[in-house]
């Protein structure tokens, strides 16, 4: 079995067991970043040295007969706007290029501890608001199946690293669909937990909009579910920096109603066909599983969804479009994407809009839940058509409103705080094909255990070498 194909588990087993070191399981991944990363552009920075400190660490405490941790040697990545002390935390701005940060993020001393060892951070488009990779401090992150097409953003650089076999999992965060966009276009798993579930990705405290408060969430990429499963056990809990972080029990299993409610087309906006045909398959495999299936929308999907462009377009304008905010320039695409975002959005410019949209999302978040209730999970498509041809996102008000429509069900999670997997399912030519599972808040565990169905149906698509441009 070569290493750098194999899953977080197998590899933290190997080397708990002293059937592998620590020390040859880095070098392995650190090799695979030096022969595939000018291929993708995945790895912004690669921690080689820090990395074989760490790991010739955790082999002397293997040595000593000391407990190395679940995730004993695990090689991951840890994207640019998430807080490692082994380098900047940029989130792929140039002036932020020397902001060392002088603490870890709570989760991030968590994997630590647990063992995991990282050996890169992961690329982002600056700010972290793009269906693109992109930015003017490290450059483009190339989508391995189509380098014609957008890796997803904006954790597109774990993802694509994790998927090329740079590193067995991947740490990053979601406000609009940034775990599993780039994850699905990368033919990986992606956890969106529940909102507060993870603590923050920082320790220092900043006044961040609402909508980031309550519907950004970090969480775990990787090539299985049960190494999602895995990740988030040790990543999960509360935080005393992050006042909105809780501590919610994470059982291993599921043994409750089995019912699931499948939308092929949410809202009734369009889906490709190829799409449809990857959430039906889905479905029967959970029906082959045991599980009833009814396909059925669920609540106002349109308004969620909408509610979500409002809101976190009106939130985060006055940041990105008011000169002087930041001390550098932000990129032309982070920017022409923005612009073209909002000229099709009802900004809540009033008072009594912007309160009303917030209380709007408590009775959505209600008609959810008694959903959920019935319907422990909901199936749908992760995006309902293929992603998107380099410049696409930035190419007018138009492309921006057909791409939010396309991951209206994406921001549904986010808006309500809702527990997310992306799963893959299979291949079509170059494009990896998945469906995601939404469970109810803090039921991250019953969306796990449906996408291990799911996953268990079809045979792994990566890791893979990157196709040639």
């Amino acid at each position: 079995m070569t290493i750098t194909n194999s899953s977080v588990s197998e590899i933290a087993a190997r080397v708990r067991d002293g059937q592998v070191s620590a020390a040859v399981v880095v070098d392995a991944h650190l090799d695979r970043i030096a022969a595939v990363n000018p291929q993708v552009n995945a790895v912004s920075v690669a921690l080689g040295d820090r990395a074989r400190e760490a790991a010739a660490a955790l082999d002397a405490r293997i040595a000593a007969g000391e407990d190395p941790g679940p995730l004993a040697g695990v090689p991951i990545t840890v994207k640019e706007n998430i807080d490692l002390t082994w380098s900047a935390t940029t989130s792929g701005l140039p002036f932020a290029a020397g902001a060392v940060p002088p603490d870890n993020a709570t989760f991030v001393d968590r994997l630590l501890a647990a063992g995991a060892i990282p050996v890169g951070r992961g690329n982002m488009p600056d700010i972290g608001l793009r269906w693109d990779t992109d930015n003017d401090l490290f450059g483009r992150t190339v989508n391995p199946w189509d380098p014609s097409r957008v890796p997803g953003g904006s954790s597109g650089g774990d993802a694509v690293a994790v998927a090329t076999g740079m590193a067995a999992a991947g740490i990053g965060n979601d406000y609009g669909g940034s775990l599993r966009l780039p994850a699905h276009a990368a033919g990986i798993a992606a956890l969106r937990p529940s909102a507060g579930r993870v603590p923050a990705p920082s320790r220092a405290v900043e006044p961040l909009p609402l909508s980031i408060q309550h519907m950004a969430v970090n969480g775990p990429l990787a090539r299985t579910v049960n190494d999602l499963d895995l990740l988030f056990g040790v990543m999960h809990g509360a935080d005393a920096f992050d006042p909105l972080s809780v501590t919610v029990p994470h059982p291993s299993g599921y043994t409750g109603i089995r019912r699931v409610a499948v939308t092929v087309d949410p809202a009734g906006w369009g889906v490709d066909p190829v799409v449809a045909g990857a959430v039906r398959a889905a479905a029967d495999a959970l029906a082959a599983a045991g599980w009833e299936v009814e396909e059925v929308e669920p609540p106002a999907i349109d308004r969620c969804a909408t509610l979500w462009r409002q809101l976190s377009s009106t939130e985060n304008a006055p940041m990105l479009l008011t000169p002087g905010v930041f001390p550098g320039p932000l990129s032309s695409g982070t920017v022409e994407y923005f612009r073209d975002n909002i000229a099709g959005v009802t900004l809540l410019d009033t008072s009594a809009a912007y309160q009303g949209a917030w209380a709007e999302r408590f009775v959505h978040a209600a008609a959810w839940r008694s959903f959920h209730a019935r319907y422990p999970i909901v199936l749908g498509p992760v995006i309902t058509r293929e992603m998107p041809l380099i410049g696409y996102d930035v190419s007018g008000p138009e492309a921006a409103t057909e791409l939010w429509k396309s991951h209206r069900l994406l921001v549904t999670a986010n808006f309500l705080g809702l527990p997310a997997v992306a799963v893959p399912t299979g291949v079509s030519g170059r494009r990896p094909l998945g469906v995601q599972v939404i469970a109810a808040q803090h039921h991250d565990h019953v969306a796990l255990s449906a996408a291990k169905v799911i996953e268990a149906a079809s045979p792994p698509i990566t890791p893979i070498d990157p196709a040639v441009r």
